[in-house]
């Protein structure tokens, strides 16, 4: 027998190993969010005009999501909620501009460095001021490095979406005169550095063109991205290109459905970057908005919250659920559809999993969220836990707040001076919520009413710092 024969076993056996290693490699992590998208503003939702035929592919070569919630109807409190797993009323943070994220919690990209990660932050921020010397009578300085980012690319919070250092010509709102530099013409930071060199055109592409150099530089080992576009958030414009592809609709239209168009467009450039490296098959990439759609675009009928009550700053089923889909090739089957109620809570959670970390004894803490994962194989048919909803600016009189426990949910609507009432649905048999049921059902009322206020402590405690070790 050839000397040479006798290695075939081995050899074998060798890459069979090798084999084994390299699928049990930790998989890459990309968390994409968008800002005030609708849920109906997707293709993959239904949306008749928008495209977006990459979220579309996406959606269909992994998994879609038809009830994904943000854990607040506004930007911030969900953004702290998709690093933290928690719920924002346990870390202070529940409006637009209220506070920062406190050193204390222990985010997605903390966790992913624990396990030798390379992470990064680019886009919209909003959990912090970005620049040390920025002064604001609300708010304070932490920046994403502060919580576990290597890197960083972002704004402390929004920015015109097309032409982002410069304030829209037609611009009537909050912040800069029309013409003039917005927030002093260089919003982005890159590690804690003013950028000025490529910041015109497509905001999205902008945010883009920084995450792709990383994911380049990091293909052979594990990364964390956290990609937050701006997109379609107001100042929300378009530029001529994607105008021309909505020339059928009016000018506030075609800002609205190119801007989102053109994100979708980046999201597509990285989806081909990943397969150009050979790393899909290893990446999980994972979309969703930030809350419901902008109160004054979805009153004018241009931004899409589907059939769904509500938008953005309301306790609806409208200002909660937003567009969600997830793709992983190799683990997620194509086509998957998960009708289980999931949420931004959700994300560290499913990191915590997919990276084997658990946490120590001395920092344990209350999370909100669930492994997703189980959920997307079909393993859980029902969500295991309650999916708790605020928003509160007291001084305005303001105090949102909705449960969801299996199929019922109760709101208090997050209306000025409090005026709102206490409201129960069944999202079962009424999921665009017209049929109030607080009446007719006093005892379901009473217990989860008081589900509500008991979840509400235990966020405040958390809020004092019970879940903190000094």
């Amino acid at each position: 027998m050839s000397p040479l024969l006798n290695f075939r076993p081995i050899l074998s056996a060798a890459c069979a190993l090798i084999a084994a290693i390299t699928e049990a490699a930790p998989p890459n992590i990309i968390l994409i969010m968008s800002d005030d998208q609708g849920w109906g503003d997707v293709g993959f939702n239904g949306h008749p005009d928008l495209k977006t035929p990459h979220l579309d592919a996406m959606a269909a070569n992994g998994a879609k999501f038809t009830r994904f919630y943000a854990a607040s109807p506004l930007c911030s409190p969900t953004r702290g909620s998709c690093l933290t797993g928690r719920n924002p009323f346990r870390f202070g943070i529940l409006a637009a501009h209220t506070a920062g994220m406190r050193s204390g919690e222990i985010t997605v990209a903390e966790i992913a460095q624990s396990k030798d990660y390379k992470t990064a932050f680019f886009g919209k921020w909003h959990i912090g001021w970005v620049e040390p010397d920025q002064l604001s009578s609300r708010g304070h300085y932490s920046p994403p490095s502060h919580h576990g980012f290597d890197t960083w690319f972002a704004t402390s919070s929004a920015v015109p979406t097309w032409d982002p250092t410069i304030t829209p010509a037609d611009w009537e709102s909050w912040g800069n005169k029309p013409g003039e530099s917005w927030k002093g013409g260089a919003p982005y930071l890159q590690d804690g550095t003013p950028v000025t060199d490529n910041m015109s055109g497509d905001d999205s592409r902008i945010i883009m063109d920084r995450v792709i150099p990383f994911i380049e530089e990091n293909k052979e080992d594990p990364f964390l991205a956290t990609v937050w576009f701006h997109a379609p958030h107001e100042p929300v414009l378009a530029g001529p290109k994607y105008h021309e592809m909505y020339a059928e609709h009016g000018t506030k239209r075609r800002n609205y459905y190119g801007c989102i168009t053109a994100m979708d467009e980046q999201i597509g450039r990285l989806r081909t970057k990943l397969r150009d490296l050979g790393i899909e098959k290893n990446t999980l990439l994972l979309f969703c908005s930030d809350n419901g759609p902008s109160d004054s675009l979805a009153k004018k009928g241009i931004a899409s919250a589907g059939l769904f009550k509500g938008h953005k700053h309301t306790m609806y089923e409208g200002g909660l659920l937003v567009p969600a889909c997830v793709e992983w090739p190799g683990t997620i089957p194509p086509g998957t559809t998960s009708d289980v109620r999931c949420s931004t809570v959700d994300l560290l959670p499913t990191v915590a999993s997919v990276t084997d970390y658990s946490f120590s004894k001395k920092n344990q803490r209350p999370i909100d969220g669930t492994d997703l994962m189980p959920i997307i194989k079909g393993e859980i048919t029902k969500r295991p836990n309650d999916l708790f909803f605020g928003y509160r600016r007291l001084y305005q009189g303001t105090d949102g707040q909705a449960l969801i426990r299996g199929d019922f949910k109760i709101l208090k609507e997050a209306t000025k001076n409090n005026t709102g009432r206490t409201r129960l649905y069944n999202l079962a048999n009424d999921p665009y919520e017209k049929n109030d049921l607080a009446q007719e059902n006093p005892e379901l009322l009473k217990e989860m009413t008081q589900a509500l206020a008991e979840i509400d402590k235990s966020c405040q405690l958390s809020r004092d710092g019970a879940d903190y070790k000094y």
